[in-house]
């Protein structure tokens, strides 16, 4: 693409392995299952980075409409990319507009909450017991929750067809996922885990338990 911020494969290579790296580090999986989900977010950010620098084939589908709607905007730029801020007329540098500020936020949360579960899930498994401290003790499947407030961080941050479509295919492989280890665990700890089940939501946290846990 000529004349364009685009077809800056490096820029997709490079992006592409430091955010895998980084996912790695915190998330370390170690059977099938875990590659099996890593390896769908790693998906979700080649993806995304292939349209961010490489090519943009959501602008490209939709620039008849975009062209007719917005002709005062350049969308073979980069900042043309942040279509949140571009739809809603954002007028100063898109990178700290509201929607991109946000996905920061979230992907930030998203890769803390990744480190703190891995944290307690690696000294439960050493020790042969069941993860219910920390981010486990708010929700059953913190890891799973991670990836997807990641993920819609991203989103909101640089918005595509591929990875829109994506995104509920994931979130419904990780809920699939989450099923099978939750199978898993009430057969290696029974009426331990069905305690905790009972008490602890899969994916939600209560409100009012983090209300409570705050004036302990």
């Amino acid at each position: 693409m000529n004349d364009s911020d685009y077809g800056l494969w490096m820029l997709v290579a490079v992006n592409s392995a430091i955010f895998i790296i980084f996912a790695f580090s915190f998330f370390k999986p170690k059977t099938k299952r875990d590659w099996r989900s890593f390896g769908a977010f790693s998906a979700f950010l080649v993806a995304l980075f292939t349209e961010m620098y490489g090519f943009p084939l959501t602008i490209y589908l939709l620039s008849g409409w975009l062209e007719s709607q917005f002709p005062e905007v350049n969308w073979l730029s980069h900042d043309a990319g942040h279509l949140p801020e571009m739809l809603f007329g954002w007028q100063a540098n898109p990178h700290f507009g509201p929607f991109h500020l946000m996905s920061m936020l979230l992907i930030l949360a998203g890769f803390l909450l990744l480190s703190a579960a891995w944290h307690v899930l690696y000294a439960a498994q050493t020790t042969g017991t069941l993860a219910t401290t920390g981010p486990y003790g708010h929700v059953r499947h913190p890891q799973y929750v991670a990836f997807i407030i990641i993920m819609v961080g991203f989103l909101f941050q640089w918005p595509t067809i591929l990875t829109v479509l994506m995104f509920p295919v994931l979130a419904f492989m990780y809920i699939r996922l989450a099923k099978r280890e939750e199978a898993e665990a009430f057969a290696t700890f029974g009426e331990e885990y069905r305690r905790y089940a009972e008490s602890i939501p899969a994916f939600i946290p209560s409100l009012h338990r983090i209300m409570e846990g705050r004036t302990q």
